[in-house]
């Protein structure tokens, strides 16, 4: 409990500052709007109505989300980017795109699903799922009826321009594709290093074309220490360490990757102001203090979190809500610290509120 104490103590002056930030720029929204794609790390409620066991819309999940309500966030309460949302001053979240409406559209919307991928066939095996290629199907569907609301194309590829865009795929690929030999061909295809080359190639078309859509202020995340998640240290073993190196090991070559193509999209577009979020960064234990690595519900076999099952009375002191996702205090360290970054590594070459003013 001690290490857990010291690791959260800088977090709850964290939550302290958030809070201090949102009163002051709510209501007042930095950007016109706000584009999510990405997994459940950032899904709100896409899955819903998907046949998937890759689902969040029940109990405990939820549980600390305003009037309690599972929504379909894969946590307690709010999602990185319903937190970063409120950071630029949203003071609705923005909606899925199951349920979006033209009263809202021009807002934002959120296209992220949980199990999703940068590949196609990624968490297949759960069920449905909408992957990185069909959000942006979907966002070339909202952009079409944002024109015919606003009667205006040039208005409207104007008004995009001015928008953030939060990116954050790439943990299926590896946690429901690379490390599930018996269910993908990947591992046997590819060593780690060139799965790592094909899956930035394939996620720089994907940027490429949110870009030749109109989008120029890209926030980009890297993957975090997959390995230290609670069913992944579960399935592997640590073998005496507090994560599954291997698998840190193998994410930081798609990191490493991931920061050079931001890098170069930069270099070759010269509208484009993409920014790579260094999760790895942001995460490091506080003072060399491991994390721990226990979910606060009970899980299923699956990681997630067993329905209506009780959850440990302390959210605040746990890192991880069910085997995969943080809970909404981990969430907000990491908004927090990509909003504003702490360090110059949390991102680069500008953190989220220099992006908004550029």
């Amino acid at each position: 409990m001690a290490g857990e104490l010291s690791l959260f103590f800088p977090v709850l002056i964290l939550v302290g500052l958030l809070h201090g930030q949102i009163r002051v720029v709510a209501g007042e929204p930095q950007v016109p709007c706000y584009f999510i794609f990405g997994d459940s790390l950032f899904d709100s409620g896409n899955n819903n109505g998907l046949k998937t066991t890759a689902k969040a819309n029940y109990p405990p999940y939820g549980i600390d989300f305003p009037k309690g309500v599972s929504t379909g966030r894969f946590t307690n309460g709010r999602t990185v980017a319903d937190i970063i949302g409120q950071l630029l001053g949203f003071v609705d979240f923005i909606p899925p795109y199951a349920t979006i409406t033209d009263k809202v559209i021009t807002t934002g919307v959120n296209y992220a699903s949980g199990s999703a991928g940068i590949r196609e066939e990624s968490g297949s095996h759960l069920g449905d799922r909408i992957s990185l290629d069909r959000q942006l199907l979907n966002h070339v569907t909202t952009i079409s009826r944002i024109s015919a609301l606003q009667s205006n194309k040039t208005f409207t590829a104007e008004y995009l321009k001015k928008c953030i865009y939060l990116s954050n795929i790439g943990s299926n690929d590896y946690i429901n594709n690379y490390l599930i030999s018996n269910n993908y061909p990947t591992s046997n295809t590819y060593t780690v290093d060139q799965y790592a080359t094909v899956l930035v190639q394939q996620y720089s078309q994907q940027l490429k074309t949110l870009y030749n859509l109109g989008a120029r202020k890209i926030a980009v995340f890297g993957l975090g220490q997959v390995g230290c998640a609670p069913a992944e240290i579960a399935r592997f073993g640590t073998d005496g360490k507090p994560c599954v190196e291997w698998i840190n090991d193998a994410v930081m070559l798609f990191n490493d990757r991931l920061k050079h193509l931001v890098e170069k999209l930069n270099s070759d577009y010269s509208e484009a102001k993409f920014t790579f979020i260094n999760l790895k960064s942001i995460s490091a234990p506080q003072g060399d203090v491991p994390v721990p690595s226990v979910p606060c519900c009970q899980v299923r076999e699956d990681g997630q979190c067993v329905a209506n099952s009780v959850t440990c009375p302390l959210r605040i002191l746990s890192i991880f809500y069910d085997g995969f996702h943080p809970t909404e205090v981990a969430n907000t360290l990491v908004a927090t610290r990509s909003y504003i970054a702490l360090l110059p590594m949390d991102a680069s070459p500008y953190d989220i509120s220099h992006l908004a003013r550029l």
